[in-house]
Parts: C-alpha cells; structure tokens; sequence
C-alpha cells in the first residue's frame, strides 16, 4: 500500500505507511530525515518495544496484541504486531506491515476529533495499542473462568485440558513481557507536549493491564497445580479400590491355590463337607475384611 496522509490540519500531518517497500523507505529517509536503521527496525517481525531520538526525529516502537490465532508461542510476535511511530516536528508518520486495529480504529475516529497535535495522534495511538491488551486479558480470564468451571463443577479432567491452561499460560506470560518492555516508550510520553492528566492516563493504563496479565499468570498458575493435584487424587482413588480388591481376594486365592496342588496326603480333599466348609471359610474371610475396612472408615 502506497504512502498516504490519513489526517491533515494547519499545525498536524499523520502520514500512514502499510506494507512498507524499500522505495517507501527512502522516501521517508529523504522527505524527513529519519535514520535508514530506525525504518530497517520497522519490518523486523521480533524487534522489541523501545524508544530511540535521532535528531530532531523521536521513535516510538510499540507491539499491539494480536487476535490472530497462532499454532505456536514461542515469541512475542505470535501474540502481537508491531505500530512503529515517527514524530518529526509537527508530522506523525505510523509504519506497519500488517492491518493494525490501533491504526484502524484511529482513522475512523480522527475525524471527530476538534485539530488534534502530532503528539494527540501519538497519544491515542498508544492508549490504543493498551486497549488491545486490555481486551486479550479479559478475554483471556473468560476462557480461564469456563476452563475453571469444567474442571472442578463438571468434574472433568481431560489431557485437552492441560493443554489449554498451559496455552494460557504461555500467551500471558507473552503478552506480560511485552507490556514490561514497553515500560521505556511508556515513561518517553511525558517528554512529548501533552498535559500530565493524558500522560497520567496512559501510565494507568499500562500498569492495569501489566496487573491484569500478572493476575492471570497467577490464576493459571493455581489452577494448573490443582488440576494435576485433582489428577492425582483420581488417580489414588483407583490405586486405593485396586488395593482393597486385592486384599479381599489374596487370602481366599492363596486358599484356593493351596488346595489346588491335589497331593494325595491331604486330608480335607477327602472330605465329605470339605468343599462347602472351604467356600465357607473363604465367605467369613471376606465378610472380616469387609466389616475391618467399615471401621476403619477405608
């Protein structure tokens, strides 16, 4: 997508890039002065959140959370996406690869908004970006909170499960680590020309959602070690049933095998009420067992 200007007023210029091409790079290097290494940063899918000031030119790297459902987790760009910002006196140019809901949103509300400043622009574009986090962590306690019901009001505990909670625990842990490194280009707004009560805002919300995800960690957590501790509780209960099975049949089998070896001196198999009163003792055997364990409260 070429370069566009997404918003003009007589003291603010937004200026949008999508997909980026080396071309558009270039122009912006000559157009405005921005360091080649600063665009470079831009495309680079797993490049961090940061600050940097290169002149007259000040760089906001932010990482907005994703919606798309990846297969894997293993980095911070399987959860989000980057908004690269560029402030160069009173012009605002955002760079991106992909269709971001930040950006998205921003254009269709810019708008209404009564002649917004470059550092305005910047602005709600990051009260955005910690909007889509705050988003994913309620949504992430909705599926913990289902997750939560299945297992100790239905009773299940199925390996599809395990999987979900440790699913859950990666994105939170990823989308934690972002929202601390963002941190830096957080606490850079105050330098910008907006009133302490935006800044204010800003801050409270990035200390919410890094809350919000510290919480859910937490949550997931307590419930992955009470999900495996119920497991085991399941599974002992087996191991215990088998074990009271076993002790109910190992007397009366070691007397069947007793007197299952047919020697010729054994008097009882020749018997006229030997085998009756065998059954019988094995039945008195069983009924002992069974009336110690009702004691025993086993």
């Amino acid at each position: 997508m070429p370069i566009n200007t997404a918003y003009k007023n007589d003291h603010c210029e937004w200026v949008d890039v999508e997909m980026p091409t080396p071309e558009d790079f270039q122009f912006l290097h000559t157009t405005y002065d921005i360091d080649m290494l600063l665009l470079e940063d831009t495309i680079d899918p797993n490049h961090l959140p940061k600050y940097e000031q290169a002149g007259n030119v000040k760089f906001f790297l932010m990482r907005e959370n994703t919606e798309l459902e990846r297969s894997t987790l293993n980095t911070i760009s399987d959860v989000s996406t980057k908004v690269s910002v560029f402030l160069v006196g009173e012009t605002v140019i955002t760079v991106h690869r992909l269709k971001n809901r930040s950006i998205y949103e921003l254009k269709n509300e810019i708008s209404s908004y009564e002649n917004p400043k470059a550092e305005d622009v910047a602005l709600d574009i990051a009260l955005k970006v910690m909007r889509t986090f705050d988003d994913e962590s309620k949504n992430l306690l909705d599926i913990l909170d289902k997750l939560e019901n299945e297992i100790f009001m239905k009773n299940t505990s199925s390996s599809g499960q395990i999987r979900r909670l440790y699913k859950l625990k990666r994105k939170a842990g990823l989308n934690t680590r972002i929202l601390n490194i963002s941190t830096d280009w957080v606490n850079h707004f105050r330098q910008l020309e907006i009133s302490n009560s935006a800044f204010t805002d800003l801050k409270d919300k990035h200390k919410d959602v890094i809350a919000d995800f510290d919480h859910l960690n937490a949550q997931v957590t307590n419930l992955i070690s009470m999900f495996l501790a119920l497991t085991d509780q399941k599974a002992n209960q087996v191991m215990k049933l088998l074990a009271i099975y076993s002790v109910y049949f190992l007397p009366i089998t070691f007397i069947a095998g007793l007197y299952g070896m047919n020697f010729d001196n054994m008097p009882e198999l020749h018997t006229k009420y030997g085998y009756f009163a065998t059954l019988g003792l094995m039945l008195l055997i069983v009924i002992c067992t069974f009336i110690y364990f009702r004691r025993k409260k086993w």
